[in-house]
């Protein structure tokens, strides 16, 4: 009974230390992916844009407390965001999928996409701020025309 209980104990163990193995090889290729695609560039611009948006909220908050954040955020914000998407990656992608996207950022046109992605991430939420607005207001027009608003 106890080698039954030690092999069952030793058999588990073992299959979470693969696991875990394994969870942190995908961990480092996704981590390596989102850096080389210009996800992690991306992400900066947006904690810059959210840190403006709490500064111009609170404008009595001093300069040196938002550079002291912001320094925070991007040495520790980003690992845990790998960690929070981490899940969602290995659901849909095994780890030779993202190794094949990191292939395809090696490419010149990878290359140029991930150097872009800043840019046109920033532009993209403004564009959609903006075609969010509209949409709000046709369903505000909508909305009076039928009578539901006044």
């Amino acid at each position: 009974m106890n080698k039954t209980l030690l092999l069952t104990a030793l058999f588990s163990l073992t299959i979470t230390f693969s696991f875990a193995q394994n969870n942190t090889s995908y961990r480092s290729t996704l981590k390596q992916m989102m850096q080389i695609s210009g996800s992690e560039a991306a992400y900066k611009g947006v904690v810059i844009q959210m840190v403006n948006m709490f500064k111009q909220q609170q404008p009595t908050v001093p300069e040196e407390f938002w550079n002291e954040f912001r320094t925070e955020l991007d040495k520790l914000a980003f690992d845990e965001l790998v960690d929070v998407v981490l899940p969602v990656y290995q659901k849909h992608l095994t780890e030779e999928d993202i190794k094949g996207v990191i292939a395809f950022y090696k490419t010149p046109a990878g290359k140029k996409f991930a150097e872009k992605t800043p840019v046109i991430t920033q532009e993209s939420m403004l564009a959609g701020q903006e075609w969010g607005k509209k949409v709000g207001e046709t369903v505000v027009s909508k909305l009076k025309e039928k009578g539901y608003l006044k």
